[in-house]
């Protein structure tokens, strides 16, 4: 047995609830899709009603779409033009779900940890609307019981505010300690800590699990597939 191994057995042990973000550690939404050109959509729809100021030149040209997002949401917080904003990225996730790929071993992780007899969340910066999507196409709807909690026009309670985790929480009836969070960003972590939830990272690349270890994340994994074989290992 490896030493991560064993540490994901003790951090998985006492796990009863597994609350998952969505893109990257269930999939990659703008796999086939990309993101670059969804925030060129926006940037663009904001030109045409005459809102380019609203921009820095680096927003331009950002490659994602929730710099825009974030970016319009500082200099126009609740108003009607974020929630226009907001529904517009939304239909444009809900364009990217039919092409999105599947994280490797998330599907029979997914339906491996539900049929254990834990109970699971969505909570994410994602359009609900977009998560509930993938996964009924993905057949795996039933495992998390409508338990989705993503991205409305209130953009400031996004992660790393722990708004859309603690609703996971509550909505569970989960303490925190039992409770595990898995995520692919600061971000992610960041809102775990600010709700006590234990984190587990996943990382599909070097680059990103040298963010999150430099975040602090305790244990970051590059494949699901480890997780799903400590799983299996209980059965």
């Amino acid at each position: 047995m490896t030493v991560e191994t064993e540490i994901l057995r003790e951090l998985i042990a006492p796990v009863r609830y597994v609350v998952f973000d969505f893109d990257g550690p269930i999939c990659r939404l703008f796999a086939g899709h990309s993101a670059e050109r969804v925030a060129k959509d926006l940037v663009a729809w904001l030109e045409g009603q005459g809102l380019h100021g609203l921009l820095t030149d680096e927003e331009r040209v950002h490659p994602d779409p929730m710099v825009v997002l974030y970016a319009i949401n500082r200099r126009r917080p609740r108003s009607d033009l974020i929630a226009e904003l907001e529904e517009r990225f939304t239909r444009l996730e809900l364009k990217a779900v039919a092409s999105a790929m599947p994280t490797a071993y998330a599907d029979p992780l997914i339906r491996t940890w539900s049929a254990l007899g834990s109970r699971l969340a969505v909570a994410t910066n994602n359009s609900p609307r977009t998560v509930a999507g993938y996964l009924a196409g993905r057949g795996l709807a039933g495992c998390f019981s409508r338990h989705i909690y993503g991205r409305t026009s209130d953009l400031h309670l996004l992660k790393p505010d722990p708004h859309c985790l603690n609703r996971a929480l509550g909505a569970l009836g989960a303490t925190p300690s039992a409770a595990l969070m898995i995520g692919d960003t600061p971000t992610d972590l960041t809102a775990a800590e600010r709700a006590g939830v234990p984190f587990l990272g996943y990382a599909r690349d070097e680059a990103k699990g040298r963010q999150l270890r430099d975040a602090g994340a305790p244990v970051v994994v590059r494949s699901l597939e480890t997780v799903l074989k400590v799983l299996w290992s209980r059965t």
